[in-house]
């Protein structure tokens, strides 16, 4: 089923610090999914849930593959908004669509397209998202794939 979003896609706010950059001052590839992260978690807290809370729930969400594109670098200090858009929820996985953008002139810097997996927190072995998850994903009117 592919998630449709009628608001903006949630978003998270965070600043560049020097451990995020190399010599030169530019943030190191690997970070901006580091950054990710970050906003896929805090969008999974704004639906009042914590990982935390998962893991007592013998549950867990691993990131299966990512695609990442990077257009523009990020600096030390730049303040930066990362988007976490769900456009694809299936029975045991979510695929989310996210951006980090340079907030300053609203750059677009990087692009990503990440898979993640719901598993069980004791084998790894899939199940499927509950459905008080898959209806905090799906944020209003979710439609059936390929419609």
């Amino acid at each position: 089923m592919r998630a449709q979003n009628k608001s903006q896609p949630f978003s998270h706010c965070c600043r560049v610090y020097y451990e995020d950059t190399d010599a030169g001052g530019v943030v190191y590839y690997v970070n901006y999914l580091k950054f990710m992260e970050r906003a896929r978690t805090e969008r999974l807290r704004a639906s009042g849930l914590a990982q935390s809370q998962l893991v007592g729930e013998n549950l867990l969400f691993v990131v299966h593959s990512a695609e990442a594109r990077y257009l523009a670098p990020a600096r030390l200090d730049d303040e930066l908004s990362v988007s976490a858009e769900v456009v694809e929820l299936n029975r045991a996985s979510l695929v989310f669509r996210q951006q980090v953008r340079r907030m300053c002139d609203d750059a677009l810097l990087c692009e990503g397209r990440i898979t993640v997996a719901c598993v069980r927190a004791d084998s790894f072995k899939p199940r499927a998202i509950p459905e008080a998850l898959r209806a905090a994903f799906a944020g209003p009117g979710p439609i059936p794939a390929g419609e």
